[in-house]
């Protein structure tokens, strides 16, 4: 049974990832502030990464799903303590995650990584300058740690979603889902377990040949 560490994992895209992973038989462990995780912990703080990592032991799958949304202003009134927490979340524990399972993926010559991006680190979304930054940062790092781990069995992958129906999204104003959903050819937000299903299979042996890849999830939104 492959092991999989869904950050993010008790609510909004990361509980809906748990819940698809499970039913494809994932031995999945939960990492999430929230004290109903299997691990409470925040993604930011490096050596609480590495410890629960070490706890854990084999990790055969990471999902990073852990996110916040960041301040909703103009770039120019964000501080520099909200542009600093969103980069934390967002990007660092992203990469303390990986930083501390990939040793043991190449060791075994297997492993699937996805990191929830977004449309925003592509497009840009206005007032979540901050955010959208973030996920760029997230959508560069997967392509280069593609390109890394090409031939060693560890595959890389990132998604970038559209508006969603998660808890997150909810903290956004009524203005900014308005014009983010006004963007979807659809004219709808997508669904957490959309997403999941794309997950299901990037986190498979049946994805073999994708690595450093984006996969737009945006209902018709994505233009390149």
């Amino acid at each position: 049974m492959r092991r999989a560490i869904v950050t993010g994992g008790v609510s909004g895209l990361g509980a809906a990832c748990t819940a698809r992973l499970r039913s494809d038989g994932v031995e999945v462990i939960t990492v999430d502030l929230s004290v109903t995780a299997d691990y409470s912990l925040d993604v930011s703080d490096s050596a609480a990464v590495e410890r629960i990592v070490a706890e854990i032991g084999i990790v055969d799958i990471l999902i990073n799903s852990a996110g916040i949304v960041g301040p909703n202003k103009p770039l120019w009134q964000v501080t520099d303590a909200e542009f600093q927490q969103t980069f934390d979340v967002n990007v660092n524990g992203v990469f303390y995650f990986c930083r501390a399972v990939i040793p043991g993926m190449i060791d075994r010559g297997w492993g699937r990584i996805v990191s929830m991006a977004s449309m925003a680190g592509k497009d840009g979304n206005p007032n979540l300058g901050a955010y959208s930054a973030s996920k760029a940062a997230v959508i560069g790092m997967t392509k280069s740690l593609g390109k890394e781990l090409a031939t060693s069995g560890v595959l890389v992958n990132a998604i970038a979603p559209a508006v969603i129906a998660t808890p997150m999204n909810a903290t956004n104003t009524p203005e900014v889902l308005a014009h983010l959903t006004s963007l979807i050819p659809m004219k709808r937000l997508g669904r957490p377990d959309e997403v999941a299903a794309l997950v299901s299979w990037l986190a498979s042996d049946e994805c073999s040949f994708s690595t450093g890849a984006v996969y737009d999830i945006s209902g018709g939104r994505a233009t390149y």
